[in-house]
């Protein structure tokens, strides 16, 4: 897929780029259901992307297939007028971008999904910096509440949540790592398909990226998150998982030059490979019947969804 990681990458590193052309791309392959909105803050603004791909037996034509939300997350894709061209942190939009082209060339070409597959993301070309050890994170012009608010839709019944995660210490490697599964408070364990579809997709054995508690709370509550992969998760009672990409050494958010398209290729791959089995009910985001046990002796966790006391 790197014919359309590439073209992501493409229109994506422009210092006028907007949602509009995000949008142009992606109804130029046939897409007709994107939606661009334009959400304002205290530093600036974001133009927030919406892309809904029906499927053949999908939601969109009142069918019984479930729908998979696949979420481009970061602060921006250019830190200008600091940082010049597109920032490691743009990773999540790119992959999110390439998906849907993807997805629109494969519906082309007659291979439809079952089920319908909703991907978010929002580009801003001028997103601050936050200072963070051991690395500067990329900030957001807008609350990272407000644009969860925009990304999380009620029909999504699972989330890939996509997000560059490179400055850190523990997730050490090229490429790319799934999460544990979150879901109404609970750390689940590592989704069994998941796993097996990630090890075909990288011809390598799996790869998690260590979570904990902490990152499944919101941000705003004083607690330290290795970045904002599982915000989703905060506002939806779905299961939500993280797609890290990631590096070994420990690269800033702000950092150009650092995205690979090699380990963005991979992710995008992944992604579309997950759409296929989920809408064929060959992937399972959590254990159903474990979720049951775990909610009759302890309960939803719901107080690490909110800011707390």
């Amino acid at each position: 897929m790197f014919k359309q990681v590439i073209e992501a990458m493409e229109v994506l590193d422009s210092a006028s780029v907007s949602g509009k052309d995000v949008s142009a791309l992606l109804k130029s392959r046939g897409l007709e259901d994107v939606i661009v909105k334009t959400l304002r803050g205290e530093k600036g603004k974001t133009d927030f992307v919406r892309i809904r791909i029906p499927g053949v037996r999908g939601k969109t034509v009142k069918g019984d297939v479930p729908t998979l939300g696949v979420l481009g997350r970061l602060g921006g894709v250019g830190a200008r007028p600091e940082m010049m061209g597109l920032v490691s942190d743009a990773d999540g939009a790119i992959t999110a971008v390439a998906t849907a082209l993807k997805l629109a060339d494969m519906r082309s070409k007659g291979d439809a999904l079952l089920g319908d597959v909703v991907i978010g993301t929002h580009i801003c070309p001028n997103a601050p910096t936050i200072p963070h050890k051991p690395v500067p994170f990329m900030g957001s012009p807008v609350a990272f509440a407000e644009i969860g608010r925009e990304e999380v839709t009620s029909d999504m019944d699972a989330i890939l949540s996509i997000d560059t995660t490179k400055g850190n210490r523990i997730a050490k490697w090229r490429g790319f790592a799934i999460t544990p599964t979150a879901k109404e408070g609970w750390l689940l364990r590592v989704s069994d398909d998941l796993i097996t579809i990630m090890e075909i997709v990288t011809g390598r054995n799996a790869r998690v990226c260590p979570i904990t508690t902490q990152d499944i709370t919101p941000y705003g509550n004083g607690i330290d998150h290795i970045n904002s992969i599982m915000q989703p998760c905060t506002i939806t009672d779905k299961p939500v998982v993280g797609v890290a990409i990631t590096t070994e050494s420990t690269v800033p958010g702000c950092a150009t030059g650092a995205s690979h398209p090699t380990d963005i290729e991979e992710a995008t791959r992944f992604c579309v490979e997950v759409a296929k089995a989920y809408g064929k009910g060959m992937c399972s985001f959590y254990n159903e019947a474990e979720w049951h046990i775990i909610e009759n002796k302890y309960g939803a966790l719901k107080l690490l969804q909110t800011l707390g006391h």
